[in-house]
């Protein structure tokens, strides 16, 4: 049986003039930094972009390796203007030996929607699942959209930025009920100063 050879992989700009031929106007923005390229597509694109992507010919991403929701309402000090909820995505060409990380803005920050791409790589499901758990960000067209990490009566979205540390609601056992309930955060919010102490003539040499 002779083995796969994986052939060299291209350079960064080769990988992007690729890209950039392959998608076309659908392409919105593209940056090479740090030998990595990344694209960004209009959420109205998505779809078809994620396609092209794993068939054009010097694409070939046949491999989705992540999937993740980022929340960009803290980004650079509050400086930022541009849209909240992005979806980021990392692919693999095993068949030309190179990578790419696709980003995708929600169009609408109070109801992130963006399509699913479970259908151009099935990898997605969990992923996808994942986001919309933690970030709230919905996946149109996945077919079992529901919570993944935390559980079934839990509220709100851990990983958005305006989400408490504490969170919404908490549970213990009911001794008088005989069961797990669920009861609103009993502890109260408070900053945390540290306490520094140090010896007399701390820092002053020795005597």
């Amino acid at each position: 049986m002779q083995a796969t050879v994986l052939s060299s992989p291209a350079s960064a700009q080769q990988i992007g003039d690729a890209v950039s031929a392959a998608l076309g106007d659908k392409l919105k923005s593209i940056k090479i930094a740090f030998g990595e390229v990344t694209v960004t597509v209009a959420a109205a694109d998505y779809l078809a972009a994620a396609s092209l992507l794993r068939d054009a010919a010097g694409c070939k991403f046949e491999q989705l390796i992540d999937l993740c929701g980022l929340d960009y309402s803290e980004y650079k000090d509050g400086q930022y203007e541009g849209l909240r909820f992005c979806v980021a995505l990392h692919l693999l060409s095993v068949s030309l030996n190179q990578r790419l990380r696709l980003k995708v803005f929600c169009a609408d920050d109070d109801f992130p929607v963006v399509d699913s791409v479970n259908g151009v790589w099935n990898a997605a499901n969990w992923f996808e699942r994942e986001a919309f758990d933690l970030f709230g960000i919905i996946f149109e067209g996945h077919n079992d959209l529901r919570r993944i990490l935390t559980d079934y009566g839990f509220i709100g979205h851990p990983f958005r930025k305006d989400f408490p540390t504490t969170g919404h609601v908490e549970m213990r056992y009911d001794p008088e009920q005989k069961r797990v309930i669920y009861q609103p955060v009993t502890i109260e919010p408070r900053e945390i100063t540290p306490r520094v102490i140090r010896e007399d003539n701390y820092g002053g040499g020795l005597q």
